[in-house]
């Protein structure tokens, strides 16, 4: 058994509690979160063992693995002591405030041989998989364009001061929300390199952007439009989609549902020529715990399986996080 502890019982670290308490390997030996009510009823109510101090945490339960779930701000101290005490980490998006810091802990879990892990859980979506293995197969031949949007309702109105709305906690569209898609275009095409102009607009927040505007280009010379925008009331939740446009063909494609054009004969053998559809049920295997999204699950059990020795640490790694934040810095340095 895996012996895991989580830091942060937010929106995010209870759903990987969650996930994570009904896991046939892993064993959750701490909890970790600073607000004193929160802990006691997860003591109370669920048997785990509690702290409010993470050092004192790791130090008394010796966790093999960490979950990390707090705000950006914390998560380049919180990791670094944790890869200092040689404890396998996965951490929650964005990775942290700036490149510099990431690439400093991709370094040192590299150098120190530990499993590392960030949640970008696009990439365990069965619809996003498959754009990939299209575009790298060269299925839709020479890359001529893309553009990748997240539309969602996360600030529809004025409201009170939360780390969301502080650019010095990691918040603002562009890290919070953007960081989702630029991270799917730098692991389906190739890392954004470069901005040829940004916008970033506030709506209603008074100190961080609500909407992304940006053209970017990679590192193969392609460019393209990063479009996002999480005061957008018409959607019910995040819809994330890329559009991907090669001399060979088109995807267009969401987490439900990919739409793929072939102009020729050529294309994998489940596919025809001209226009295809085919469903994120489609494509998706099934998890042993379904929570949210077949993804959530499937990160985690690859997370363990890593550490476990049983798959590659090949997916989400400290790596191509530093990637998605030196991509973010990009446009940020880029914009008006």
């Amino acid at each position: 058994m895996l012996k895991v502890a989580l830091i942060g019982a937010g929106k995010m670290g209870i759903s990987h509690l969650s996930i994570l308490g009904a896991h046939p390997d892993v064993k959750i030996v701490g909890v970790c979160d600073t607000s004193k009510i929160v802990s006691d009823v997860l003591e109370k109510y669920s048997g785990y063992d509690c702290f409010t101090d993470y050092i004192k945490m790791v130090d008394t339960t010796k966790p093999d693995a960490v979950f990390v779930a707090v705000p950006t701000k914390f998560h380049y101290k919180m990791v670094k002591d944790l890869l200092d005490k040689n404890i396998h980490v996965f951490s929650e998006k964005p990775f942290c405030l700036n490149p510099t810091e990431s690439n400093e802990l991709f370094l040192l879990a590299k150098k120190k041989g530990l499993v590392n892990q960030v949640g970008y859980h696009n990439k365990f979506v069965g619809t996003f998989q498959e754009v990939k293995r299209i575009v790298k197969g060269g299925y839709i031949g020479d890359i001529q364009h893309f553009l990748g949007e997240a539309y969602g309702p996360v600030v529809i109105k004025k409201k009170s001061e939360t780390w969301r709305s502080d650019p010095n906690e990691g918040g603002g569209c562009l890290m919070d929300y953007a960081s989702h898609v630029i991270d799917l275009i730098n692991d389906i095409l190739s890392p954004i390199n470069s901005c040829k102009g940004a916008m970033l607009k506030s709506i209603y927040s008074k100190q961080v952007d609500d909407a992304v505007y940006a053209l970017v280009g990679i590192e193969t010379g392609t460019s393209g439009v990063i479009s996002v925008n999480w005061s957008d009331e018409t959607y019910r939740k995040m819809s994330t989609s890329v559009t991907i446009i090669g001399n060979k063909g088109k995807i267009v494609s969401d987490a439900n549902e990919l739409k793929v054009y072939f102009k020729s004969d050529e294309h994998p053998k489940e596919y025809s020529k001209g226009w295809n559809v085919k469903y994120v049920t489609d494509l998706t295997e099934e998890v042993n715990f379904y929570l949210r999204g077949e993804e959530y699950s499937a990160q985690i059990d690859y997370f363990v399986k890593a550490v476990q020795g049983i798959v590659p640490n090949a997916i989400n790694t400290f790596e191509s996080a530093w990637k998605t934040d030196l991509s973010i810095s990009i446009i940020k340095n880029n914009s008006k």
